[in-house]
C-alpha cells in the first residue's frame, strides 16, 4: 500500500485537471467548459484553486474523465481536511476524546 507524506499537502483537484487531464486531452479551458455544460469561469475557478470541487462539479468532471464523481470529491475532501487541520490544530488538541464506559 503506498503511503503518502501527511505534512506534504494534498493537491487541490483543479491542479490535477490543469496540469495532467487538459493537457492530455489536448483541450482548452473553454472546449472542457463546454464539454461539462459549466462556464469557463466556473471550470477556471476550480483549475486556479480558488474554488472547491462541488457534488455537482464532481459529477460533471467525473463523466467528462470517465473516472466517477466520488474521486473527485474524496480528492477535495482530503484537501479540505488537511487544510483544516493545520488551520484548528490547536483548538483540536484542546478537545478531550470522550470514551464509552463498559457495562
Amino acid at each position: 500500500m503506498v503511503t503518502r507524506d501527511r505534512n506534504r499537502p494534498p493537491v487541490h483537484p483543479g491542479e490535477i485537471l490543469r496540469e495532467d487531464v487538459l493537457p492530455g486531452l489536448d483541450m482548452s479551458v473553454t472546449d472542457a467548459a463546454a464539454e461539462m455544460h459549466i462556464t469557463r469561469q466556473a471550470l477556471h475557478r476550480v483549475l486556479a484553486g480558488t474554488a472547491a470541487v462541488s457534488p455537482e462539479m464532481a459529477l460533471r468532471i467525473g463523466k467528462f474523465c470517465g473516472n466517477g464523481g466520488d474521486v473527485w470529491l474524496r480528492m477535495q475532501a482530503a484537501y479540505d481536511l488537511w487544510h483544516t487541520e493545520r488551520k484548528l490544530s490547536a483548538e483540536i488538541a484542546m478537545i478531550k476524546t470522550q470514551r464509552a464506559r463498559a457495562a
